[in-house]
Protein backbone atom coordinates (compact mmCIF):
# COMPACT_ATOMS: atom_id res chain seq x y z
CA UNK A 1 0.00 0.00 0.00
CA UNK A 2 1.62 3.25 -0.78
CA UNK A 3 0.07 5.88 1.18
CA UNK A 4 0.63 10.23 0.19
CA UNK A 5 -0.69 13.06 1.81
CA UNK A 6 -1.20 16.13 -1.11
CA UNK A 7 0.05 19.15 1.24
CA UNK A 8 -0.20 22.98 1.36
CA UNK A 9 0.56 25.21 3.38
CA UNK A 10 -0.04 29.64 3.96
CA UNK A 11 2.11 31.53 5.79
CA UNK A 12 1.99 35.16 7.29
CA UNK A 13 4.95 36.06 4.97
CA UNK A 14 7.99 34.21 3.53
CA UNK A 15 10.74 34.01 5.73
CA UNK A 16 10.91 32.17 8.94
CA UNK A 17 14.11 34.13 10.36
CA UNK A 18 11.45 37.16 10.14
CA UNK A 19 9.17 35.30 12.65
CA UNK A 20 6.59 34.42 9.95
CA UNK A 21 4.42 31.49 10.70
CA UNK A 22 1.91 29.49 9.41
CA UNK A 23 -1.44 30.09 8.98
CA UNK A 24 -2.96 26.96 6.98
CA UNK A 25 -2.17 23.37 6.37
CA UNK A 26 -4.00 21.37 4.05
CA UNK A 27 -4.02 18.00 3.49
CA UNK A 28 -5.54 14.90 1.73
CA UNK A 29 -4.80 11.30 1.47
CA UNK A 30 -4.10 9.00 -1.27
CA UNK A 31 -3.85 5.72 -1.10
CA UNK A 32 -2.59 4.25 -4.06
CA UNK A 33 -2.72 7.38 -6.31
CA UNK A 34 -6.33 7.53 -5.08
CA UNK A 35 -8.26 9.83 -2.82
CA UNK A 36 -9.48 8.24 0.32
CA UNK A 37 -11.72 11.14 1.83
CA UNK A 38 -9.39 11.74 4.69
CA UNK A 39 -8.17 15.11 4.87
CA UNK A 40 -6.58 17.50 7.65
CA UNK A 41 -7.06 21.03 7.31
CA UNK A 42 -6.80 23.73 10.16
CA UNK A 43 -6.78 27.39 9.85
CA UNK A 44 -3.92 29.05 12.56
CA UNK A 45 -3.35 31.66 14.47
CA UNK A 46 -0.12 32.92 13.96
CA UNK A 47 -0.22 35.32 17.12
CA UNK A 48 1.94 37.85 14.89
CA UNK A 49 0.29 39.80 12.20
CA UNK A 50 -0.44 38.84 8.53
CA UNK A 51 2.29 40.40 6.02
CA UNK A 52 0.54 43.17 3.26
CA UNK A 53 2.00 41.18 0.41
CA UNK A 54 0.88 37.55 1.86
CA UNK A 55 -2.74 38.56 2.66
CA UNK A 56 -2.65 40.17 -1.12
CA UNK A 57 -1.85 36.47 -2.16
CA UNK A 58 -4.15 34.10 0.59
CA UNK A 59 -6.74 36.60 1.40
CA UNK A 60 -6.25 35.55 5.26
CA UNK A 61 -6.72 38.45 7.40
CA UNK A 62 -5.92 38.39 11.41
CA UNK A 63 -9.34 39.08 12.52
CA UNK A 64 -10.36 35.73 11.08
CA UNK A 65 -7.46 33.62 12.73
CA UNK A 66 -8.07 35.45 15.75
CA UNK A 67 -10.20 33.12 17.04
CA UNK A 68 -8.33 29.92 15.19
CA UNK A 69 -6.18 27.07 17.20
CA UNK A 70 -2.45 27.81 17.28
CA UNK A 71 -0.11 25.26 15.52
CA UNK A 72 0.97 23.73 19.29
CA UNK A 73 -2.60 23.01 19.66
CA UNK A 74 -3.26 20.67 16.46
CA UNK A 75 0.81 19.45 16.15
CA UNK A 76 -0.05 16.09 17.47
CA UNK A 77 -3.27 15.62 15.17
CA UNK A 78 -1.30 17.04 12.66
CA UNK A 79 1.57 14.68 12.46
CA UNK A 80 -0.39 11.50 13.33
CA UNK A 81 -2.32 12.18 10.38
CA UNK A 82 1.00 12.46 8.23
CA UNK A 83 3.16 10.09 10.06
CA UNK A 84 4.73 7.83 7.86
CA UNK A 85 3.41 9.12 4.70
CA UNK A 86 4.81 10.57 1.83
CA UNK A 87 4.09 14.32 1.61
CA UNK A 88 3.88 15.34 -1.73
CA UNK A 89 4.46 18.97 -2.16
CA UNK A 90 4.54 21.86 -4.60
CA UNK A 91 7.33 23.66 -3.60
CA UNK A 92 8.49 21.66 -0.74
CA UNK A 93 11.30 23.61 0.10
CA UNK A 94 8.90 26.10 1.53
CA UNK A 95 6.40 24.25 3.31
CA UNK A 96 9.17 22.13 4.73
CA UNK A 97 10.81 24.90 6.25
CA UNK A 98 7.86 26.41 7.60
CA UNK A 99 6.56 23.43 9.44
CA UNK A 100 10.11 22.10 10.61
CA UNK A 101 10.35 26.14 12.50
CA UNK A 102 6.88 25.84 13.46
CA UNK A 103 7.94 22.08 14.96
CA UNK A 104 11.00 23.32 16.48
CA UNK A 105 9.62 26.00 18.58
CA UNK A 106 7.37 22.84 20.05
CA UNK A 107 10.30 20.99 21.29
CA UNK A 108 10.66 19.97 24.88
CA UNK A 109 6.97 21.72 25.17
CA UNK A 110 4.88 18.74 23.95
CA UNK A 111 5.48 14.96 25.22
CA UNK A 112 4.44 13.30 21.94
CA UNK A 113 6.72 15.43 19.86
CA UNK A 114 9.48 13.97 21.32
CA UNK A 115 11.94 12.39 18.71
CA UNK A 116 10.15 14.82 15.94
CA UNK A 117 12.77 17.71 15.36
CA UNK A 118 11.89 17.84 11.49
CA UNK A 119 8.73 16.45 9.22
CA UNK A 120 11.32 14.36 7.39
CA UNK A 121 12.13 12.29 10.46
CA UNK A 122 8.33 11.22 10.26
CA UNK A 123 7.70 11.41 6.35
CA UNK A 124 9.27 11.43 2.97
CA UNK A 125 8.68 14.27 1.13
CA UNK A 126 8.33 14.30 -3.11
CA UNK A 127 8.89 18.16 -4.43
CA UNK A 128 6.65 18.54 -7.35
CA UNK A 129 7.92 21.79 -8.41
CA UNK A 130 11.71 19.74 -8.40
CA UNK A 131 10.06 16.59 -10.55
CA UNK A 132 8.55 19.23 -12.89
CA UNK A 133 11.92 20.85 -13.59
CA UNK A 134 13.31 17.71 -13.99
CA UNK A 135 11.25 16.41 -16.85
CA UNK A 136 10.70 19.77 -18.49
CA UNK A 137 13.97 21.69 -17.94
Amino acid sequence: MSRQIVLDTETTGLETSAGHRIIEIGCVELVNRRPTRRTFHRYLNPERAVEPGALDVHGIDDEFLADQPRFCDVAAEFLDFVRGAELVIHNADFDVEFINHELRRLIGADASLQGIGEIRDCCQVLDTLALARRMHP
